[in-house]
């Protein structure tokens, strides 16, 4: 008997969102997030702090969302703000959180308009950090995010790269596309954090193997099936690693992307982020062959027009080490099959040969005939394991599919 699983809907319209901004530099980002909500269909109200408006003022915020701006609990009491925001509220995102946002959030203050409606909020929050690295590491907003994750907030860690002034490091909010996009999940899931405390390592994109400084051995995988599934296991709570081969897709939001070129680097990069994972899923497409020797120059077309003779070996496969030692580490391993079928054996054959050999709980099986699923926005699987009917995915977002599998993933990490 065969399961059968559809893409999930999309969030449904006219969602009632409200965004708090606090006092960053960053605060200029959350115009474009405010955008991308309102363009979405979305009821969106600003709550910015006062210093937020020390940064981008009242008017922007009442010209983006068609309605009036406050900081006050005691502004326009006769609707009780206060309460009512939160209340009736289907998302609250702070975006930028400051670290001193966190921790009054942490502590359940309420002396301003936005920790007001983060106490009367019962829908999904989500927090998207953005400060100085030093401020991002100390002790005390680790212990906030520590206990705002603990209460069940989505906290999104920031992202790396150029700060205030000169500075650069960890504390970059995440480009509002990205944040955008996590709350899309979140809306979509319900708020339902069922990866919070675990840690994921995800492998996208298609490895290279050099033939010279300018050629290379590679494969046509872009890259977005990894990135969907990194995205949907950080909107679940999941601390996420993505290992990207030659992608440059954006990085999403809270998730820290490693990037690698060659199979062995990806390998080196994987098995050091999986050493305390609880799920590692092997999205990436690593080259089988790689050549033995490498040129140091551009190899030259000869006069003759023969063409050079290229001898492979054999890469390390990957999947089957991370499989190997998958029940001594009380790990979940997710493989991927890219198979086409032929004169001899099915889609499926190939795969359930490919899932005994690999020792992976489950493999995500496509059927990559004519080049379907590369590059494409749309996808279709099934998930096959040794203890389990197959999933069938039908068609539907890459997006949708990777909910699928963190599904899996949350399954089995539930039930060992």
């Amino acid at each position: 008997m065969t399961g059968n699983t559809t893409a999930e809907a999309a969030p449904r319209a006219r969602l009632s969102v409200v965004l708090g901004v606090t006092g960053g530099i960053a605060a200029y980002k959350a115009a474009e997030l405010l955008r991308r909500f309102t363009e979405a269909g979305h009821d969106v109200t600003v709550v910015p702090t006062r210093e937020a408006l020390r940064f981008v003022g009242a008017p922007t915020w009442e010209a983006l969302s068609g309605k009036p701006v406050s900081t006050e609990v005691f502004e326009n009491i006769t609707d009780v703000p206060h309460v009512r925001i939160g209340q009736t509220a289907d998302l609250v995102v702070v975006a930028p959180a400051t670290a001193n946002t966190l921790a009054r959030a942490a502590r359940g203050m309420a002396d301003d308009l936005l920790t007001n409606v983060l106490l009367t909020a019962r829908c999904p929050v989500v927090f998207a950090p953005a400060m100085h690295t030093e401020m991002w590491e100390h002790p005390a907003t680790v212990a906030n995010v520590a206990t705002l994750r603990d209460r069940g907030a989505i906290v999104v860690a920031p992202a790396e790269g150029r700060l205030t002034g000169k500075d650069t490091g960890k504390g970059r909010l995440p480009e509002p596309e990205e944040i955008f996009e996590l709350c899309q999940a979140v809306l979509a899931r319900g708020g339902v954090t069922d990866l919070a405390g675990r840690q994921v390592v995800v492998s996208a994109g298609g490895t290279r193997e050099y033939l010279d400084p300018v050629r290379f051995l590679g494969n046509r995988s872009s890259g977005l099936q990894g990135f969907a599934i990194a995205r949907a296991a950080a909107a679940r709570g999941a601390e996420v690693t993505l290992v990207a081969a030659n992608s440059a897709l954006p990085a999403p939001a809270g998730v820290k992307v490693v990037g690698v070129e060659t199979t062995a680097q990806l390998r080196e990069a994987v098995l050091a982020a999986s050493a305390s994972a609880d799920a590692v899923v092997m999205a990436a497409a690593p080259a089988d062959f790689r050549p033995t020797t490498t040129s140091d120059a551009k190899i030259k077309k000869s006069a003759d027009g023969s063409a050079p003779l290229i001898e492979l070996e054999q890469n390390p496969d990957i999947l089957a080490e991370l499989g190997a030692g998958r029940r001594t580490r009380g790990q979940v391993i997710v493989g991927f099959a890219a198979e086409t079928g032929d004169a001899t054996h099915t889609v499926a054959e190939y795969a359930s040969a490919k899932l005994e050999r690999k020792g992976a709980d489950f493999l995500v099986v496509n059927d990559v005939s004519g080049g379907a699923v590369f590059g494409q926005p749309d996808n279709a699987a099934v998930l096959i394991s040794k203890d389990r009917d197959p999933i069938e995915v039908a068609t539907g977002t890459k997006q949708a599919l990777a909910h699928v599998i963190c599904d899996e993933i949350a399954r089995r990490l539930s039930n060992p």
